[in-house]
C-alpha cells in the first residue's frame, strides 16, 4: 500500500490509538460513530455519496482497514459494521455484542471471564483460540420491559 499523503483528514480520537487514517477511512469512521449503531456497507455508501464516495469497493477497503486497526467491528449476523465503543478493546481477545432483536440496539461487552471460558472450551477441542467475537441476540432492557 502506498504511503499516505499528508493532505488527508484525520479521524477524531475515539479512545483508540491508531495510525493516520486516509480521507475515506475517516469518512467511514465518522459515519459509523455518528450513526451510533450498526450500518451495512451500502448504508455507509449512501450516506457518503455527497462526499464523493461512489463505489462499494471504496467503502469496503476503508472498512477492512478500520477493522484491522480495531476501530470498527463487523457484526456477522447483521452483515453490518459498528464503531468500537470500548477504548481498550484491542487488549481483549474476546468481544461480545448484545444485539436487540426489537429495536436493533447494539451493546459492546468485554468480559475476561467469557474470554477465559471460551479459551478453555477451544483448548478442550484441541484448538488454540487467538481471537473471538460473540453475538448475543435477544431483547435489551428497554424492549424487554415494554
Amino acid at each position: 500500500m502506498p504511503p499516505h499523503d499528508h493532505d488527508h483528514d484525520h479521524a477524531h480520537d475515539h479512545g483508540h490509538t491508531h495510525p493516520d487514517l486516509t480521507r475515506n477511512q475517516t469518512l467511514v469512521m465518522t459515519t459509523l460513530v455518528e450513526a451510533g449503531g450498526p450500518l451495512s456497507a451500502y448504508s455507509i455508501l449512501d450516506r457518503l455519496r455527497g462526499e464523493g464516495m461512489r463505489a462499494p469497493l471504496q467503502v469496503y477497503r476503508a472498512l477492512d482497514k478500520l477493522v484491522d486497526f480495531g476501530l470498527v467491528h463487523r457484526l456477522e449476523s447483521l452483515n453490518a459494521f459498528v464503531a468500537c465503543r470500548n477504548p481498550d478493546c484491542e487488549a481483549h481477545e474476546t468481544v461480545a455484542f448484545a444485539i436487540c432483536e426489537r429495536c436493533g440496539a447494539v451493546t459492546e461487552i468485554s468480559d475476561d471471564g467469557l474470554a477465559e471460558r471460551l479459551r478453555d472450551i477451544a483448548g478442550a477441542a484441541g484448538f488454540a483460540l487467538t481471537k473471538s467475537t460473540v453475538e448475543l441476540r435477544g431483547l435489551c432492557r428497554t424492549c424487554g420491559t415494554a
